[in-house]
């Protein structure tokens, strides 16, 4: 998952909302996103090679989701950063005791949210503690929390904007739909070469080999009823399926 905004009890009926683009090699297995045969109450895409999972909810409204922290040439972590995803939707501690026990030197860098329907936590093992969050909006990337690298930016406002026409869910798919590359002069340097960094820059990433593979929007409403909606995508942004998953806490 390379970007995401969520909304944190900001909408009246919608206490949590969120949404995601994951982006990554085309030829890594992934699943789409559905209820999980070994774990039926979670709901998500998987990765087929480690066997986590970039976002997911579970039918109580336990939340969980990751991005790297892009960092070329740092060491492989221990573990997959998917099983910190998976781990959590799949026990049962709150989300501050996961945050606070998490062992994080096993992982590559990583951002991580935790929710579990009466707090959202977000922590990250490079350099910022757990903090539990208060209702608002907020974006990760491939950096810490809320860093200003202009397409989470751009996606925080246009989110800002979207739920306010909920419960259509269209708006906010048109903003994890903006493919516009970011000008060079204000691209973020994180050590990628400029090709890479000019490609990245887009809330959508679109290339032959490496690209937004789902956008996903989900909501979890006051009632408890959730709503899992995932577009899938190939090389080139190429649309594959889509799927709409309904269910209540």
């Amino acid at each position: 998952m390379c970007l995401i905004v969520v909304g944190w009890r900001v909408h009246p009926d919608y206490p949590l909302i969120v949404a995601a683009n994951r982006d990554e090699f085309y030829a890594r297995p992934s699943a789409f996103a559905g209820f999980w045969p070994d774990t039926p109450e979670v709901i998500g895409g998987r990765d087929l090679e480690a066997g986590g999972t970039w976002l997911g909810i579970t039918r109580t409204g336990r939340f969980a989701a990751v991005t790297n922290v892009r960092e070329p040439g740092a060491g492989k972590g221990l573990h997959s950063r998917g099983k910190l995803t998976q781990a959590f939707l799949a026990g049962q501690q709150t989300a501050s005791d996961y945050a606070h026990l998490l062992e994080m030197r096993d992982f590559s860098g990583f951002n991580l949210l935790l929710g579990d329907s009466q707090s959202l936590w977000y922590c990250s093992n490079r350099g910022a503690e757990p903090q539990e969050l208060a209702p608002g909006i907020y974006g990760m990337s491939n950096h810490l929390l809320d860093s200003p690298w202009p397409k989470l930016v751009t996606a925080r406002l246009g989110f800002a904007q979207a739920i306010a026409k909920l419960p259509d869910r269209g708006p906010l798919f048109d903003v994890l739909a903006d493919d516009e590359i970011v000008p060079d002069t204000e691209l973020p340097s994180t050590g990628v070469p400029l090709e890479w960094e000019r490609r990245l820059s887009a809330i959508f990433v679109r290339s032959e080999d490496y690209g937004t593979r789902a956008s996903t929007v989900l909501t979890l409403a006051g009632d408890g009823q959730i709503t899992f909606e995932e577009r899938s995508f190939g090389p080139h942004g190429r649309a594959l399926q889509s799927s709409v998953i309904s269910t209540a806490v």
